[in-house]
């Protein structure tokens, strides 16, 4: 299979998709979330891999507005440990800049606050761009991964620098075909409420009276008209149990529009 994935290569999208699919596929690097979903939605790939949320910094905007005008459907989710590690050629003592993408900057705030309150900071489009600067910039370092720095000939100066131990990154796998049922599933949908009071009330009630957990909700601006927004939501279940069946029938009835995003097995792909 050919699979597309937020690149360069060695970023953690790139060692996610390889974690889920293996080795012995192609992968095809994009520039641009969108440009990922494009590749797949033309048949170039067969799927796309795309970061959705870290468990520190939050979603990723631009994965979830993508969904605003796809048909592309979730088929997997893929959580996998973030390990952020100080990579360069230089020692430790000596680093007066530091490169990388601003999610990782943002995970380790509080790691190069204490080791490294003089240095400059520079923000770059990836954390492999990062190890490309770091390689050429004299007394320089970057925030990446250890295939980072195997790529391109780094040393690790110090692994796990993240604040957060249990820093972990969501990555949805994104395609053309429906996810059969596994025996653990989550199911993902894109909705705007009807004008009226009480309406976001009465879908959440809906879940309630089903008894369905909903592990996630986030608001969206709807980019349509000014101050409207869009609503996702997560939750445990696929779409063809009997219970999210009628739960999906009954959220009709209060909202503009509904869209199933995918029902999925959950956390696949996850690395220990």
């Amino acid at each position: 299979m050919n699979i597309s994935f937020l690149g360069p290569e060695t970023t953690f999208t790139h060692i996610a998709a390889i974690s889920h699919f293996g080795e012995k596929n192609s992968f095809a690097p994009k520039k641009s979330i969108a440009e990922v979903f494009e590749s797949v939605e033309k048949n170039e790939t067969d799927f796309g891999v795309v970061p959705v949320e870290n468990s520190t910094e939050g979603s990723v905007a631009h994965t979830l507005d993508s969904f605003f005008e796809s048909k592309l459907k979730i088929t997997a989710e893929i959580v996998i440990p973030i390990n952020q590690c100080l990579i360069g050629n230089t020692k430790k003592s000596k680093i007066s800049k530091i490169f990388s993408h601003s999610q990782a900057i943002g995970q380790c705030r509080k790691y190069i606050a204490k080791n490294f309150p003089d240095a400059e900071i520079l923000e770059c489009a990836s954390t492999a761009s990062a190890a490309m600067l770091a390689l050429k910039e004299k007394n320089s370092a970057a925030i990446a991964s250890i295939l980072a720095a195997k790529k391109f000939g780094l040393k690790v100066i110090e692994e796990k620098i993240n604040d957060e131990y249990n820093n972990q990154t969501r990555f949805f796998v994104i395609g053309k075909k429906e996810s059969k049922a596994g025996n653990k599933n989550k199911t993902t949908i894109l909705f705007s409420t009807k004008n009226v009071p009480g309406a976001l009330y009465k879908v959440l009630g809906i879940f309630s009276k089903y008894n369905i957990n909903m592990t996630k909700i986030e608001s969206r601006p709807s980019k349509k008209k000014t101050w409207e927004v869009v609503f996702f939501i997560d939750f445990e279940g696929h779409k063809e149990d009997e219970k999210i069946k009628k739960a999906l029938l009954e959220l009709h009835e209060y909202c503009d529009f509904l869209n199933v995003l995918g029902s999925y097995p959950t956390k696949t792909g996850i690395i220990d």
